[in-house]
């Protein structure tokens, strides 16, 4: 029994960002864990807060005066184990961010707020009515009550057979029903389409083989799109749980997640978890719980669940391992990737990368040799790449064609639908139009609390901003000149979704972005609906380019493929490949051949011709080699300091005080170079101005730490008015 706990208290400040010590009343000493829940008193007036505990020790530093008391301590499970606390740590230092951010993680918020089981009242039967004379009405709700013994409420039983609650209490007052408290589950129960386990072909069994007997406990598996990389994920999950070991299947976008777990339930029956941000607090807590008190093997999810509770974790599978949502945009700005090879060195559990477009910094360290590299060239079943061509947007122009459809995509669109064949149409940005403006002044409408253009949208009639959500009816004048020249420019998926409609009238149709998606089931709504065909075309953004697998669909059209190529980002040309070359492989799944159609007004960038030619290879020795000269990952490292507040003239004056002193500071080592300060591409969100700082080098995280303490002491004086954000390696650089 320990007389003293480490405890770190729940406090967002990063001035109380350490392990504080309390002693260990005796009521507690026998039943104190840790990873415990307790309440301690904090501060000069001893408010009691809720705190974690990390350690447990018996004898007290002498330096250490007035220690106070743990005055509370929850009973239940602990939330944390010496595993986490050892996650937790190594978070910490890697993303420089606090103690409380990691637990955050790691702990959901709906077990946090200590929200338990949900419980339900339902009716049982007591004794039987056998031998007793009642009145027929209650015979009929006494063989409702047998039938569903145990499942159904008072008022459940009522509802659905029309039944009084008066008749229902009769019964119970004479003893022939009871009412008791039962837990009612959360969680997905339904039984799935059984999904048989297929015979691997030969490239799939080379790569079982080889993760299972490599002494490299990551494995990048390199599979072209229609390679058959899930049957390889089933055959290691299955293999884990023939050792009793459990298995996380990330998966990057929730689109994925219904297909996903129809196949892993269809293969390995209901007891699997399923965890992402679109399920409630309650399921969150309930899959949760039943991964901590080891009722499942599995959890299939999106970037989250690579912090699920497992006791005896042999395998992380990270499916299209490239996804820049693997990456967290909030403090702690942890990489899923990073957190499974954390995992596996704590835990000692085989990480699995699976891509047909690998980003290059995976890619580079596998072929440098700590990553396990293996290559799939084959379609699964003999099938084939799809057909791709690539249409100059300016040569339709040159031809009149002013429509968004080239005379290409038009004509396989019209053939496609003749044959009672699918289509996927793929564009990257939602919405109508992408802005409005004035034609005769120039004025454009843009957010007024963030520094972006605002989308119209025709669903709604109204201007939309896609970062803070405003939104405004549109004028019908311009608010510079008073012009009545106001035009609608560029286009958007909803745009996409009329003109199909205009020109392919008996074409049904499907949009899925983040528009049409905000509701709890609307993505596997969408998803079974195309699958059983009950539409002909699908419409949307980055979550339909990957992953989804319709065999019936075999034409992709890319109404504008260089979106993303003139980004204000090193990896511009890289996303551009990847998108293409994911989009792409949806097409031709089938028996029947595929065919791709690729709009762009830039069909001599490399990355659009390697994507049109499935080349990765020569992608890749472009790109390595143009990161190479220009200082870029994986070569070196970024660490990008964003500054923001909602008054810009504090912002300023801080942001230019830390770079003076920081380009002092690293004048000492010639392999560090600083650029800014500056505005962000994006300066205002949210009413919040945005300026950074990037620093490119060799940088180590002893040097990153002692970076981001100069940065918290420079502006000490205005704390509270500004926040910083530092991100390693950062995934979005707007």
């Amino acid at each position: 029994m320990c007389k003293y706990a480490g405890v770190i208290v729940e406090n967002e400040s990063e001035q109380v960002d350490r392990i504080f010590t309390y002693e260990v009343p005796d009521k507690f000493k026998s039943s104190i864990k840790v990873g415990s829940k307790v309440k301690v008193p904090f501060g000069k007036g001893n408010r009691v807060i809720v705190a974690y505990v990390v350690e447990l020790f018996d004898k007290l530093d002498k330096n250490i005066k007035n220690i106070k008391f743990i005055k509370y301590l929850n009973e239940g499970y602990p939330l944390l184990d010496n595993r986490d606390i050892e996650l937790i740590k190594l978070m910490k230092r890697k993303y420089l961010c606090t103690y409380l951010d990691c637990i955050k993680c790691i702990v959901p918020s709906s077990v946090q707020k200590g929200m338990g089981a949900k419980m339900s009242k339902v009716i049982s039967l007591k004794s039987p009515l056998e031998g007793k004379y009642v009145k027929e009405p209650y015979i009929i709700i006494y063989e409702l009550v047998k039938e569903h013994n145990g499942s159904l409420s008072k008022s459940a039983i009522s509802k659905k057979y029309n039944v009084s609650i008066s008749s229902i209490n009769t019964l119970i007052k004479h003893g022939f029903f009871v009412e008791n408290e039962v837990v009612v589950n959360r969680f997905d129960q339904r039984i799935y389409k059984e999904y048989k386990e297929k015979v691997l072909n030969d490239d799939q069994r080379r790569v079982v083989d080889s993760i299972m007997n490599s002494n490299k406990t990551i494995s990048l598996i390199h599979g072209i799109t229609g390679s058959g990389k899930t049957e390889i994920y089933m055959h290691l999950v299955s293999i884990m749980m023939k050792k009793d070991m459990e298995s996380i299947i990330l998966v990057p976008e929730i689109a994925l997640t219904p297909q996903m777990v129809e196949r892993f339930k269809g293969r390995f029956g209901k007891d699997i978890a399923v965890f992402h941000s679109k399920l409630s607090d309650g399921e969150r807590f309930d899959e949760w719980l039943r991964v901590k008190n080891n009722k499942v093997k599995l959890a299939v999810g999106a970037r989250s669940a690579i912090f699920l509770p497992f006791s005896n974790l042999g395998l992380i599978v990270i499916d299209e391992e490239h996804e820049g949502s693997y990456k967290s945009e909030s403090s702690p700005k942890y990489s899923a990737y990073e957190i499974a090879v954390m995992r596996s060195k704590i835990e000692g559990c085989k990480v699995i990368l699976g891509s047909a477009t690998p980003s290059i910094e995976t890619y580079y360290n596998a072929k440098e040799g700590s990553i396990n590299l293996l290559s799939i060239k084959n379609r699964v079943d003999g099938s084939y790449l799809p057909e791709v061509k690539i249409v100059d947007m300016r040569e339709e122009l040159l031809k009149n064609n002013r429509t968004i459809f080239s005379e290409e995509l038009f004509k396989s669109i019209d053939n496609a639908l003749n044959k009672k064949q699918q289509c996927i149409l793929f564009l990257n940005r939602r919405g109508f139009s992408t802005f409005v403006s004035c034609r005769q002044c120039g004025y454009v409408f843009k957010c007024k609390n963030c520094d972006i253009s605002l989308t119209y949208h025709n669903d709604s009639e109204c201007l939309s901003c896609h970062y803070c959500g405003t939104k405004n009816i549109v004028p019908k004048s311009c608010p510079q000149c008073g012009s009545k020249y106001v035009k609608y420019f560029g286009i958007g998926t909803e745009r996409v979704e009329k003109d199909v409609h205009k020109y392919f009238p008996k074409a049904k149709t499907i949009r899925m972005d983040f528009d049409t998606t905000r509701k709890k089931h609307s993505y596997e709504y969408m998803y079974e609906s195309f699958k059983n065909h009950k539409a002909d075309i699908l419409i949307g953004t980055q979550m339909i380019a990957k992953g989804l697998d319709f065999p019936n669909v075999t034409l992709v059209g890319i109404i504008a493929a260089d979106l993303s190529l003139n980004l204000p980002d090193f990896r511009a040309s890289e996303r551009t490949f990847q998108l293409i070359t994911q989009v792409s492989g949806r097409a031709g799944r089938g028996k029947n051949k595929g065919k791709v159609v690729i709009q762009t007004y830039s069909p001599d960038s490399y990355s659009i011709k390697c994507a049109a030619l499935n080349d990765y290879e020569g992608f890749y020795n472009r790109e390595i080699s143009i990161r190479k000269d220009m200082n870029y990952p994986p070569f070196l490292d970024m660490l990008c300091i964003n500054m923001n507040s909602e008054y810009e003239d504090v912002l300023i004056k801080n942001i230019q005080k830390v770079g003076i002193y920081l380009k002092s500071f690293i004048e000492s080592c010639d392999k560090i170079d600083m650029l800014g300060p500056c505005p962000c591409s994006i300066s205002k969100i949210k009413n919040s101005f945005r300026w950074q700082i990037i620093l490119k080098g060799q940088i180590n995280l002893e040097y990153a730490k002692k970076i981001k303490n100069i940065v918290y002491e420079l502006i000490k004086e205005d704390y509270n008015s500004i926040r910083v954000s530092m991100d390693i390696n950062p995934i979005n650089m707007l």
